[in-house]
């Protein structure tokens, strides 16, 4: 029996799979631990794409390392193999066939690891860390946006040295997303711009920022026909927007809401309040899991506006999240993303990465009519 195919006897029950219910602050969700993590703070998760058979997750990590796991239908985890950067890795992703896994790094440059041969080449150069990459598969071409610190948007078509287009941004690069024929920039200095991607990349529109304060995730999400119709756009000052792209009713349809926040509201105690580190949006059913400096993950219905579910509290930030491509598994990542400063940084403390069975728990509310 599949472990992630099922909603039984994965990650419920009081004992779990690592024995007696004893709180165990790492993980009290008693999640599955993914062997071999790695040594440093976990910057980036990704999922290998459904042309794929079977499950494969990409890590990236402040170590300048980039490494690969076999996820097992009964939820072992296989290390296969990993690359090296010479500077922390801040983003990676998949080509749409799954042979490719582009990665980008602090130490300004990107690199296309071919998983068959293991070998990894350069293909990208900016004169600032890339923070983001992303594959673009078009009906006409076929590249790699990555989005950089130096205030530029480049476009690389992996055979050539020099890209095949360059956009300015007016600001750094923070995060960034792609869903064709989509792709969404969120800057520093509260900058948002979205590009049209069909025959070639072109800005579409730059958008006033629905959040106060400083960008730190955003994810693209789906109409019903399947259509990049919006994004979630996370801050680190524990909120996150819902924006549509040409909403009937901007004004009712957009909305923000308050997570990974302590203390609730009671004006007596002030309010906690964190990063929100990364979004995921459920491929199947359009939910959203959100992750926090606060170390809880949430999942969420932005269509009936509630939240699903709030894990319990890890003993350290939640750095990364992602979903496989059927949905069945929640893959998120537990490492000090240094929101605190250097004195809370302890060298001994394990980063992990761990496998939520994620069937369930993330199917919409019904609605109420």
């Amino acid at each position: 029996m599949s472990l992630f195919g099922t909603s039984s006897g994965f990650g419920t029950g009081g004992t779990g799979v690592f024995g007696s219910t004893t709180s165990d602050s790492h993980n009290p969700m008693k999640d599955v631990e993914v062997t071999s993590p790695p040594d440093d703070s976990i910057s980036c998760l990704a999922f290998s794409p459904p042309t794929m058979p079977g499950n494969f997750l990409i890590g990236g990590s402040w170590a300048n390392d980039v490494r690969c796991w076999e996820v097992q239908d009964n939820g072992q985890t296989v290390p296969k193999a990993q690359q090296m950067h010479t500077g922390p890795v801040l983003d990676v992703c998949w080509s749409d066939d799954g042979s490719k896994v582009f990665t980008a790094s602090c130490d300004k440059t990107a690199k296309m690891w071919d998983l068959n041969s293991n070998q990894a080449m350069q293909i990208a150069q900016h004169d600032g860390p890339i923070r983001t990459i992303h594959w673009i598969k078009a009906p006409n071409y076929s590249c790699v946006m990555t989005g950089s610190w130096d205030k530029t948007l480049k476009f690389w078509d992996t055979r050539s040295p020099s890209p095949m287009m360059s956009l300015q941004m007016p600001e750094r690069c923070y995060c960034a997303d792609v869903v064709y024929p989509m792709a969404v920039v969120a800057t520093a200095e509260r900058g948002l711009i979205v590009y049209q991607l069909e025959n070639q990349p072109s800005e579409f529109r730059r958008i006033d920022s629905p959040l106060k304060h400083q960008h730190r995730c955003l994810a693209i999400f789906k109409d019903k026909q399947n259509k990049p119709t919006g994004f979630a756009l996370g801050s680190i000052e524990g909120r996150v927007a819902i924006h549509y792209i040409n909403p009937p009713n901007p004004a009712k349809d957009n909305f923000t809401f308050k997570c990974h926040r302590s203390n609730g509201t009671n004006t007596a105690t002030p309010q906690d309040i964190y990063a929100v580190n990364a979004i995921a949006f459920h491929p199947v059913h359009g939910t959203l899991a959100t992750v926090g400096s606060d170390g809880r993950f949430s999942f969420w219905d932005k269509d009936a506006r509630t939240k699903l579910k709030t894990s319990e509290q890890l003993d350290q930030p939640i750095t990364a999240c992602c979903f496989n491509s059927n949905g069945n598994i929640f893959a998120y990542a537990s490492s000090y993303d240094w929101s605190k400063g250097h004195e809370y940084y302890n060298p001994q403390k394990k980063n992990y990465i761990f496998l939520r069975n994620a069937a369930e728990e993330l199917k919409p509310r019904n609605k109420k009519w």
